[in-house]
């Protein structure tokens, strides 16, 4: 492996009861300003996907698009953003997914992928997995296959890495964080 996990998790702050009493915050806003972990982990991201039979990168709004776009022009592939509703021009399809106290939506601009595209879906963190979710009924919607969804950390206790992998997608991720 060509990343130091015990590195990366030390560069990442963990702020306890934040945004409310009991969650742990993973802050990866850290990591972006350490060279050295950010480089770690997008050469990680590349070497893994460098050989790989993926025709795009999708990454997520918003820190997935750091991960995602780095990925896309080392790889020389195109990028395609998934976003917050109301945030793409042109014609968009949109998903809704549930948040714990309401729904949200992404989306797509709909010449953003076709059918045959092999994409690579980036995100900062799995937690619940919603918002893959939706980003992936998205790309399918648009006639492409997902080769796998990428992310940072996985919080393997919210289940949503499982709910994705229950969706016949592979995931990936370089950290994973045990208890919420």
């Amino acid at each position: 492996m060509s990343y130091d996990e015990f590195y990366i998790k030390s560069v990442i702050r963990s702020i306890p009861d934040w945004p409310e009493p009991g969650v742990i915050f993973r802050d990866v806003t850290t990591l972006f300003k350490d060279p050295k972990a950010m480089r770690m982990v997008c050469d990680a991201f590349i070497q893994r996907y460098m050989n790989q039979s993926i025709t795009h990168i999708a990454c997520i709004d918003a820190r997935g698009f750091i991960f995602g776009s780095i990925v896309a022009y080392q790889l020389n592939l195109p990028l395609v953003l998934i976003r917050k509703k109301g945030k793409l021009p042109g014609q968009t399809i949109s998903q809704e997914y549930t948040l714990e106290y309401g729904t949200a939506a992404v989306e797509i601009q709909t010449d953003a992928l076709s059918k045959g595209d092999k994409v690579v879906v980036f995100d900062d963190l799995i937690a619940t997995g919603g918002t893959l979710l939706a980003t992936i009924a998205l790309i399918h919607k648009l006639g492409a296959e997902i080769h796998e969804v990428a992310a940072l950390i996985d919080l393997p206790d919210l289940m949503g890495s499982q709910k994705i992998q229950d969706s016949n997608v592979p995931v990936y991720s370089l950290l994973a964080y045990e208890g919420l």
